[in-house]
Order: structure tokens, then C-alpha cells, then sequence
């Protein structure tokens, strides 16, 4: 068949232009992510093997092959590993399957200087397209095991690439970059250099459980064939293949550290923490976890890979094993290296055993208790773990029942106490003032909605601290989590707010009892009048300077709730809010006036449910009927001028 030319996608080629004419200075990371994708297919072939017997391919000598030719100037990293269809090489070379691609491209157009773009490039990964930062073209040869024909892809990075069929491709994949000439200045080195190959080897790939072979340097000790003629010596191994989990910690550097979690998540910066775990007697295994120092551009997204790689024995079994790993822990990448499982294990088996049920609650506590011992040893290392992952952590407080106490403990949140430092609910509860019963806390999209919003009134003029929560997630875990401490969490905008002492209660129970009273007439009236909207209207003591806000009763949902659950396609029944008015505000007062003098009713029906949609609009709400709120709002207006 003859080779069929395709485009590549619009964020494929903004991509590849990026590595084409890359300010990345580490361009011998190209390297590393061959070898990565190399050991990855080998990782699957064998586990494929395990599964379907009738696969027709040979597994006996597994390994990674790096071939140099000077003369050429060509660099070709092979392996004999699962290989890929024709369909494949189209889809997994030819787009980008990241949902956050758009976003890194537009945050990388937007940086100002080489270093910040760096950054970007090396928190995204870009694998197979890191070619392209060392090479001018580049051909990929491959065939998937058990299929007769291969396929081969090529590309210079312009904007094209061309597929054909190949009939006699060995097993596997081959990657072949015809090198651009080296350019130290740029950090573009000579990687025909067979030292430098090792070096690079060396840094970032010795672990790899799978050989890596190279040719033996010449240096002179070649042997001889019959006639004296020099024979090239025999491949050899350039990795030691050390599991570093199985390596005692002095054994171990940071930077090789390092280096295997780049390889697990196919990250380019270190993780922001290390975490080992021996674990000994009637089950053995071994885990070497990493925490990222930021969060990957597909986090919250419903694709996202998530569960850490389980080997038994050293064997590698199974790659983001999620029985291992809640789902709000989903960013923690590592290894653990079981040494009484079976090799041919399955997911649906895993969900069940016993023994790695067990490994899965050891796994989280460990990771909890160390995020705990980052707070007080590390405040900077733990400030960058919440920023990143905060929102992820706090989903555990409506999954993991058993940890929600540990949870609560390493969380931090926005607070009226201070503008720039979060505070742990342990810090708030150190600063209660005295009598105080409750964690007050409002639900809000942003602080300044938050502070600016009525029901915040008595609060901050009682110096009474508020946690500021304005995460999604804060809307659901609040309703779930009755108390930290003893102490019960009260949303600010619910149900009734007492705030006053014993003393003060006494100093303005007799002003109250007169307020009710003399209000008793326009509050029936106002119930009454806006019926179909709110549940009861009632005097406020939450309120100092607005006239009236919107507030849910104890056991209601937020009205953000209800617009998620709605979203999500649930049918929620409409929940009907409470009124409350100021009593000492100018404009009550003079609607209570007028109610009392019994003026013309429609101007105090069109009053009250102006009222009504101002404390909407004030609690960042929706008004049913926008235009008719308009409508009546301009005939005021218009009447007052």
C-alpha cells in the first residue's frame, strides 16, 4: 500500500513546533521518555502474555536496544515489546489524548520569560514529541505482537506525517531521530557519542527493570575472527536494573529518587515528597510513594489514571492498580512490590483480597500521617501540597469515613482571621472566643463574595471568626461532617444566629419583644404575599447594615447545592428560602410604616418583592423572572425623580 500523508492535530503541531524550536535547556530528557515508552510496552507485553495464551509472540528475551550510527548521524531506541496496530500510531501519534493541552499551550504563549516557559514544559511531559527538541526526523517502526504486518510513521515535525504498511517489521517498536548537529551554546550535544548515551542512561533510566543494551565502546580489545580481521564486540547491559524500593535508604540518593518517579508519571520536575514503607510478618511488601509538586492538568477529569504500580516480586503486575489508592488520592504515584500475590491477578480479584485491603489502608494512613508531619517539619513543602491538592483531599471527607478525623487534621482553609495564611480547624478552635459552641463557616464562590455578603454582618462586627470554603467540594463534605473537636461547624447562612452573651441577651430581650410586636402585622402580611417563594419572613440578627438577606433552613441544601445536584441532571424539588429583614433599617422601617397606614396595597406588594429579589441578588443568587425584577425596579425609579 502506499504511504498515506495525514495532518497532525492543531494542538499536536503548536506542540511540536514548541520542541522544534525549544528553549528547553534539559534536551536530554528526549532520551529518558524513549526509554520510559520503551519499558512501557515491554511492561504490557508481558503482562498480555499472561492473560492470553494463544498470543503469538515471543517473550523470552525482553529488552531495550539503543543503536548508534555516526556515520548516519542516527540514534534508534528499540524494543521488542507489545508494539502498536496501524490504527494506533494514528491516534496516539498523530493528536494529543490530554485534555489539558489547550490550557498548557495557552499558559505557556503567556509567559514572559524563558525560565517560566521551561517550567510549563517540564510540568506537562511531552514524550514522544521530546524527539523533536534533538532531531530534524524522525521514523517509528513498529509491529503489535500477535499481528503479521507492521507499520511505519514518519515526520519532520512541520505539520505532516506520512503512514505505510510494512510487511517484514520485527516485534515492537523502533524509534530512529536523525540527530541535528550539536550545538553546546543551545545545550544540544553530540548524541552519537556513546558516553554520553551512557551517561544519560545512567541519570535517569538505571532503574528500569528491563536490559538496556548498547554496543561495547571500542577500545581496542574487539576479538579477532580467522583471518585477524577485528569482530565487533557483543552488546552489554548499561543499566544496573536495581528496584530502588528494595534498596536499603542509604543506599538510595535523592536524585535517583527523583528519577524513578519521573519515570512512573512521566513528570519532569521531582516530587514535592518521598514516602517508603517496609512492611514485614505474615505479608510482606515493599512501597516507595511520591507526592507531586503540582497537580497534573487532568486531575478532575473523568479519564484520569489514577492507583499506584503494583509488582509481586520484583515482577511488574499492573499499572495504576486503583485498589491500592482511594480516589482522592488519586495524584500519589509510586510502586509496591507485593511478595505473596499471584502474577496473573486481576482488578475485579484485587477489589476483594483481603490482603490488599489491608496494604490500602497502611498505604493511606501512611500518606496522611506524613502530610501531618509536613506541617509542622515543612510549613512551605505542606502549603504547596494544599494548594495543589487541597480540593482533592478534602472529596476523602464524604468517602473515607475511617480517616475523616486525620483528614480534618492536615486540612486548611481561608479565614477572616487572616487574609494571606489558611488555618487549620485546630488553629480556630485555639482562638474560640469564650462560650463560644461553634465553627462558623459560609459556602461561597470567591472571599470577596463571601465577605461582602450579608449574612457576614453581625460576624465581623462581633469579631467573630468565619472559615471562608469556596471549593465545589466545600458545598457537599460540610453537610456530612457534624463537628471537629466537639466543636459542631454551622453554616453562617443558615438557620438562626445567636451571637450575643447571657448579658447581652438580658440588655435587649425587652427592644426584641417590642421589635416583634410592633413587625408581627408586615411579617404575616409578607409571608403571605410572597408565598409561592419563601417558606416564612422573620426579623434578622444576623444583620447590621443590609436590609434583608436570604437565609436556608438548618437541614436545607444551599441553593449552590441545589444548582450542582441539578446539573448533574437530578431532579430537585424547589426549596423554598427564608426572609429575613433588618429591623433598623431605614427601608423596613418605612415599609412597616406604610403597611400600618394601610396605603395602597399593589405599591407594597411591588415593594416587598423588590425586597425579596435585592436579598437574592445580595446571597449572589438568581431571580426567576429578571425582567419583571427590572421592570418594577425602574417604575421606582421613575417615580422618585
Amino acid at each position: 500500500m502506499p504511504a498515506e500523508t495525514f495532518e497532525f492535530q492543531v494542538e499536536a503541531r503548536q506542540l511540536l513546533q514548541m520542541m522544534i524550536h525549544s528553549i528547553y535547556s534539559n534536551k536530554d530528557v528526549f532520551l529518558r521518555e524513549l526509554v520510559s515508552n520503551a519499558s512501557d510496552a515491554l511492561d504490557k507485553l508481558r503482562l498480555e502474555s499472561l492473560r492470553d495464551n494463544d498470543l503469538r509472540a515471543d517473550v523470552s528475551d525482553l529488552h531495550i536496544d539503543i543503536e548508534i550510527d555516526k556515520e548516519q548521524r542516527t540514534l534508534t531506541v528499540r524494543d521488542n515489546g507489545i508494539g502498536m496496530s496501524h490504527d494506533e500510531v494514528v491516534q496516539l501519534i498523530g493528536t494529543i489524548a490530554n485534555s489539558g493541552t489547550a490550557k498548557f499551550l495557552r499558559e505557556l504563549k503567556g509567559a514572559k520569560d524563558a525560565a517560566a516557559s521551561e517550567e510549563l514544559i517540564g510540568q506537562f511531559g511531552v514524550g514522544f514529541y521530546a524527539s523533536f527538541m534533538v532531531a530534524d526526523e524522525v521514523t517509528l517502526l513498529t509491529r503489535r505482537a500477535g499481528e503479521t504486518s507492521g507499520t511505519r510513521w514518519e515526520s519532520n515535525g512541520e505539520g505532516t506525517y506520512t503512514v505505510d504498511e510494512v510487511d517484514d517489521a520485527p516485534q515492537g517498536t523502533a524509534v530512529t531521530l536523525r540527530l541535528k548537529p550539536a550545538d553546546t551554546e543551545d545545550q544540544l550535544f553530540d548524541y552519537t557519542s556513546g558516553w554520553k548515551i551512557r551517561e544519560i542512561v545512567k541519570r535517569y533510566s538505571d532503574f528500569i527493570t528491563w536490559p538496556i543494551r548498547m554496543a561495547a565502546e571500542d577500545n581496542g580489545a574487539a576479538d579477532e575472527g580467522e583471518e585477524g580481521e577485528k569482530t565487533p564486540a557483543g552488546p552489554e547491559t548499561i543499566n544496573s536494573m536495581k528496584a530502588l524500593w528494595a534498596r536499603s535508604k542509604d543506599e538510595v540518593t535523592e536524585a535517583e529518587y527523583s528519577e524513578l518517579y519521573k519515570h512512573i508519571s512521566h513528570d519532569w520536575t521531582d516530587p514535592l515528597e518521598t514516602v517508603r514503607m517496609q512492611a514485614e510478618g505474615t505479608f510482606e511488601y515493599q512501597a516507595l510513594l511520591f507526592v507531586p509538586s503540582h497537580a497534573s492538568p487532568d486531575l478532575f477529569t473523568q479519564g484520569h489514571k489514577r492507583g499506584v504500580q503494583l509488582y509481586v516480586k520484583r515482577v511488574f503486575v499492573m499499572d495504576d492498580c486503583e485498589a491500592l489508592m482511594p480516589e482522592y488520592l488519586r495524584f500519589v504515584k509510586g510502586v509496591v512490590d507485593a511478595q505473596d500475590l499471584s502474577l496473573n491477578v486481576s482488578r475485579e480479584i484485587l477489589q476483594q483480597d483481603r490482603q490488599i485491603q489491608l496494604m490500602h489502608r497502611r498505604l493511606v494512613k501512611k500518606v496522611l500521617s506524613t502530610v501531618k508531619d509536613m506541617m509542622s517539619a515543612n510549613p512551605e513543602r505542606y502549603a504547596t501540597l494544599w494548594k495543589e491538592f487541597g480540593r482533592v483531599l478534602k472529596e476523602g471527607l464524604l468517602s473515607d469515613y475511617e480517616n475523616r478525623d486525620a483528614l480534618l487534621g492536615i486540612s486548611s482553609f481561608a479565614s477572616t482571621h487572616d487574609e494571606e495564611r489558611q488555618t487549620t480547624l485546630q488553629e480556630y478552635v485555639g482562638r474560640m472566643k469564650e462560650g463560644q459552641q461553634h465553627i462558623f463557616f459560609m459556602t461561597g464562590e470567591s472571599r470577596s463574595a463571601i465577605e461582602t455578603s450579608p449574612h457576614m454582618e453581625a460576624f465581623a462586627a462581633k469579631g467573630f471568626e468565619v472559615l471562608l470554603l469556596t471549593d465545589p467540594v466545600d458545598e457537599v463534605w460540610v453537610q456530612s461532617v457534624p463537628e471537629f473537636d466537639g466543636k459542631q461547624l454551622q453554616s453562617i447562612a443558615k438557620g438562626e444566629v445567636d451571637l450575643d452573651t447571657d448579658e447581652e441577651k438580658k440588655e435587649v430581650e425587652a427592644e426584641r419583644e417590642k421589635q416583634q410586636q410592633d413587625f408581627a402585622a408586615l411579617l404575616g402580611w409578607m409571608t403571605k404575599e410572597l408565598a409561592e417563594s419563601v417558606k416564612e419572613v422573620r426579623l434578622s440578627s444576623r444583620l447590621t447594615v443590609s436590609p434583608a438577606c436570604i437565609v436556608s433552613d438548618t437541614h436545607d441544601v444551599t441553593p449552590a447545592l441545589e444548582n450542582m445536584y441539578r446539573a448533574m441532571g437530578q431532579d430537585v424539588p424547589q426549596i423554598k428560602r427564608i426572609l429575613e429583614l433588618n429591623p433598623t433599617h431605614p427601608l423596613v422601617a418605612a415599609l412597616r410604616e406604610a403597611h400600618g397606614e394601610e396605603r395602597a396595597e399593589a405599591g407594597l406588594a411591588e415593594a416587598a418583592e423588590l425586597l425579596h429579589g435585592m436579598a437574592i441578588l445580595a446571597d449572589g443568587g438568581e431571580l426567576s423572572d429578571p425582567a419583571r425584577f427590572v421592570k418594577l425596579m425602574a417604575g421606582r425609579l421613575e417615580r422618585t425623580l
